[in-house]
């Protein structure tokens, strides 16, 4: 039994090797022609095949092709976290540059494998298939990825290799291999004169990411009477400039971290549930209804109401000595806020006009947004007298909704909703810079969070989810909802490793309310994992 299912196997892989080669695609009667195999096991393959999408059958030309299934897998084996799409660019550059065929490689094994290709501008060029596997002696790639590897992994697959001679020119010696790794090393890049192939000529530069491992390789390649010694000499420093420009986009990979649950927060629902802000000193999650105005505390295990207001809020900030709670007309200070009977103090009017927004910062300071004359704003520090440049500070052309300071003390991070972007302003220079961009599709930004290892968190109103960039500002992280409002978040706990969010109920329409009842719900996720 276990010698006719291998059987059938061999065939299924016979198949799929046979079509994979005909890039027009094969009929049934070809292909049992080919494979010397019975037309009624060929049908009863070529079917499971279809049904699995590894083979799809073109109803015109009544022939077998490759299926979409084929690609996929073949994509996700090589997502490293996406070679070839960090690679693209510089391949095009390449081609567009010299006129001549660029290819992007890996290593599988003792060869490499042809991962992408972009074709140059000649009629008679290179053109090795997608897909095609090579050795790694005789290669400008294989000994582009061999030379970049550490010395006795390097050792390990020389002594692995064997040295056939596809062409007079290839190298066949171990101890000559050797010593032109050891060149290619120190100057970049590697050449491969007419090694696999007579009249072709290409030079490479091996892919290395930012923790020093090897992911590939890049090179450019065409006929030796285009590609002369001279012209490759002079290609080797621009394909190994490319090739590194390649791998500082790649980092270095990581376990994909645990999906986050989000957990519901027992406790009554917010209209409009919004600044949440950890405070290590109170022991909770302070957070407000900011249309139905109340202030509340989330101390681990019960979530109460410390205080109720008459007029919306705008602003919640938790310092050493009070709570700070603001509105249009001006702010609160909350004395004792975990205590059993906090102490609300009377309202006091802003300086300088109500702050777009407001923060925490190092040293039991306060940051704030606030308007100046001409249209602009100014994010410093912030006093009872309003907002100055003192120690810092910036000058912007729109309002932010959210500050949030790094654990360093170094960064403010602030959040503009209507241009959705984020904006980091370094604590010494006076230049703004923009870390990222939210298309309005994705959702309207709200809330600012940036965990211990420099992460950046929002969430996405009409977007069900939260999401984290990396301090170099690439999305790195999304996390979905149970409701289409997450309004503003905070980290916290002990190891700051669990993500607060709350929620807003107010704008979701009745039929949406349908499918998420919890909406004005406070949240929390781990996000240790």
């Amino acid at each position: 039994m276990n010698g006719e299912g291998t059987a059938s196997l061999e065939k299924a892989m016979d198949i799929l090797e046979a079509v994979g080669a005909s890039p027009q695609g094969l009929s049934q009667t070809e292909l049992s022609a080919r494979l010397a195999v019975p037309r009624t096991t060929l049908y009863r393959l070529l079917a499971t095949l279809v049904a699995r999408g590894m083979i799809r059958r073109d109803p015109l030309r009544r022939v077998y092709c490759l299926g979409f299934r084929c690609f996929e897998l073949a994509r996700s084996a090589y997502a490293m976290p996406d070679l070839a799409a960090a690679a693209s660019v510089e391949l095009r550059a390449l081609r567009d540059l010299t006129g001549e065929t660029s290819y992007l490689a890996t290593l599988d094994g003792l060869e490499v494998l042809s991962l992408e290709r972009y074709d140059g501008a000649h009629s008679q060029r290179s053109q090795a298939a997608l897909g095609q596997r090579k050795p790694l002696h005789c290669t400008s790639q294989g000994k582009a990825i061999l030379s970049a590897l550490d010395e006795a992994t390097r050792d390990a697959l020389v002594q692995g290799i064997t040295l056939k001679a596809l062409t007079p020119r290839s190298i066949t010696d171990r101890r000559r291999l050797q010593a032109e790794l050891r060149i290619t090393a120190a100057r970049g890049w590697s050449v491969d004169d007419e090694e696999i192939a007579l009249g072709v000529r290409c030079v490479g530069a091996p892919v290395v990411d930012a923790a020093g491992k090897v992911r590939g390789a890049i090179s450019v390649a065409g006929p030796a009477y285009r590609m002369t010694m001279e012209r490759v000499q002079g290609l080797g420093p621009e394909v190994a400039e490319a090739a590194r420009r390649v791998g500082a986009q790649l980092s270095a990979r990581e376990p994909a971290p645990a999906a986050a649950v989000a957990r519901v927060v027992p406790g009554p629902w917010a209209f409009r549930g919004e600044f949440a802000r950890w405070s290590a000193q109170y022991g909770g999650l302070f957070w407000a209804d900011s249309l139905a105005p109340s202030v509340r505390l989330f101390d681990g295990q019960q979530d109460r109401e410390i205080a109720v207001f008459d007029a919306p809020l705008t602003a919640l900030v938790p310092t050493d000595s009070a709570l700070l709670v603001g509105s249009q007309g001006g702010y609160w200070r909350i004395e004792q806020p975990h205590g059993r009977s906090p102490q609300v103090g009377a309202l006091q009017p802003w300086a300088a006009g109500t702050p777009s927004a407001l923060c925490a910062g190092p040293a039991d300071s306060v940051w704030a947004c606030e308007a100046v004359a001409g249209s602009r704003w100014r994010v410093g520090l912030w006093t009872a007298a309003g907002a100055s440049a003192v120690d810092g500070g910036w000058l912007l052309g729109e309002p932010l909704d959210a500050l949030a300071w790094d654990g360093a003390g170094q960064c403010l991070y602030g959040l503009a909703r209507d241009s959705g972007v984020i904006l980091v302003m370094q604590r010494g220079q006076a230049a703004v810079r923009r870390l990222a961009t939210v298309p309005k599709g994705s959702g309207r930004l709200s809330g600012l969070a940036v965990d211990r290892s420099g992460g950046i968190w929002t969430a996405l109103q009409d977007g069900w989810s939260v999401v984290r960039f990396s301090p170099d500002g690439n999305q790195d992280r999304v996390i979905g909802l149970p409701v289409p409002c997450p309004s503003g978040l905070a980290l916290g706990g002990e190891q700051l490793d669990t993500l607060y969010v709350t929620s807003a109920r107010q704008p979701v329409s009745l039929e949406t309310l349908g499918n998420a009842p919890l909406s004005g719900r406070l949240f929390c996720l781990d996000i240790s994992g």
